[in-house]
């Protein structure tokens, strides 16, 4: 699981190289969504951090919030 969670984070990063620079700063949360997955990979397993990574994506629309949203000990609050 090690592997796929590094592999997951390096596509993430290759994300924010290469992609986000050219879509521009549309993330309503600070930290970013990319980030946030980043740091939930590491905190967590890969199951739940992907299941709250996508929660947190969807939640990024124009008519949902934008705050400071840190990853929490219980996201599922």
């Amino acid at each position: 699981m090690k592997i796929i969670k590094i592999l997951f984070i390096k596509i993430v990063k290759l994300y924010q190289i290469g992609i986000s620079p050219w879509i521009g700063n549309n993330c309503r949360f600070i930290p970013t969504c990319s980030n946030y997955m980043i740091s939930s990979l590491k905190k967590w397993n890969l199951f739940k951090a992907l299941f709250i990574s996508i929660i947190r994506i969807i939640k990024c629309n124009p008519w949902g919030p934008s705050d400071w949203d840190p990853i929490q000990k219980n996201p599922f609050n």
